[in-house]
């Protein structure tokens, strides 16, 4: 049976706040995801969160009913409890139906198969959570084959970036890795790196992309090093008509990822 907590000082509570710090998220290895349907995308990939918190007036909800039995079932810890206690963990004035708290997960570039998919996003020092979860949203859009990336990047389990994913960290592989040990990965078998940039006068939709193709994003700022560019096999670049010199990484990616599809669907 579900246990019930309405004190802001219950110690799973507590924990379970202090999951929005990385430093407790590297120490723990465990994360917060919030939302049915992110919650319901994660039990549909075989994932169920070790504690799970939901309100008292959605016990009743079909979908809320069942992740709780199932949580049960597993051996994890089903929470009821107040809109007050699921805001303070949500960070949110209006809190999403359900809380989980999840195993942290990470795939390696071995575990990867490159022939499973056409297309893979790869990002080098992405900074903003909203980016990476806009990213692993498209990257689950057209059939990615996971998001690869490079250096330091923002944390893709924090609230933030799974917030924006939407459920797509659930549903797309991640791996993170360093420049060289991907690049070795890489020349080990097929596979096309693509780079977007400035620095070319290949337009992104006269270019011609092999399968698999692995589309490189730079930084938000200071987009990729030249040592970088210089290691793609293709760079190509998304036309601007207008006055600003770029596009938002995030929807940069897309565009592209939507050029590429495209063209591997003939």
């Amino acid at each position: 049976m579900p246990r019930e907590i309405t004190a802001f000082s219950n110690p799973l509570v507590k924990y379970a706040r202090e999951l929005r710090d990385k430093k407790h998220r590297r120490g723990s290895r465990q994360f917060m995801a919030e939302g049915l349907r992110i919650l319901t995308e994660a039990r549909d990939t075989g994932r169920l969160p070790s504690i799970l918190f939901y309100a008292a007036g959605n016990a009743d909800h079909p979908l809320v009913h069942g992740l709780s039995i199932e949580v049960e079932m597993a051996g994890g810890e089903s929470i009821q409890t107040t809109p007050d206690i699921l805001s303070k963990l949500s960070g949110k004035d209006n809190p999403q139906a359900v809380v989980g708290v999840f195993d942290e997960f990470a795939a390696k570039l071995e575990d990867l198969d490159r022939a499973s998919a056409g297309i893979w996003l790869v990002a080098e020092r992405l900074r903003d959570p909203g980016n990476l979860g806009t990213i692993l949203r498209t990257a689950d859009a057209v059939g990615a084959g996971g998001l690869i990336l490079i250096g330091e990047c923002v944390d893709p389990f924090s609230v933030e970036a799974v917030r924006a994913s939407m459920g797509a960290l659930f549903t797309v592989p991640v791996v993170k890795s360093e420049w060289q040990p991907f690049l070795d990965w890489l020349r080990q078998g097929s596979g096309q790196l693509v780079g977007l940039s400035l620095d070319t006068e290949h337009d992104y939709r006269g270019a011609r992309y092999e399968a698999p193709a692995f589309l490189l994003t730079g930084n938000e700022a200071q987009g990729m090093p030249a040592d970088y560019s210089e290691a793609c096999d293709l760079l190509v670049k998304i036309p601007m008509l207008g006055k600003a010199d770029s596009l938002n990484a995030a929807v940069a990616t897309a565009v592209m990822a939507y050029e590429v599809l495209a063209q591997q669907r003939g």
